[in-house]
């Protein structure tokens, strides 16, 4: 069994309105040193899968199917073998 752990971001080039909100905020709070903000969603997925590489071709394939908008949207994972 293998635990994924699944970070998606906006793409550099598209604007992060949630992170810019959050940003904005955090000056009004004085928090005035914080550069930039960047919001994003977070999945844990554990599956089975034959080896590591079969359980990566798993989890890219079901990030660019449903996790993620191609447009606008990349993600960054990790996968670790876990006990059932």
């Amino acid at each position: 069994m293998y635990l994924a752990k699944i970070k998606v971001t906006y793409k550099p080039s598209v604007l992060d309105p949630q992170g810019e909100v959050i940003k904005s905020a955090l000056h009004r709070l004085d928090y005035e040193t914080v550069e930039q903000v960047v919001q994003g969603k977070y999945f844990e997925v554990k599956l089975t899968a034959s080896d590591l590489e079969d359980a990566k071709q798993l989890i890219e394939s079901m990030a660019e199917a449903l996790l993620i908008n191609q447009n606008t949207e990349t993600y960054d994972y990790t996968v670790e073998e876990v006990e059932g």
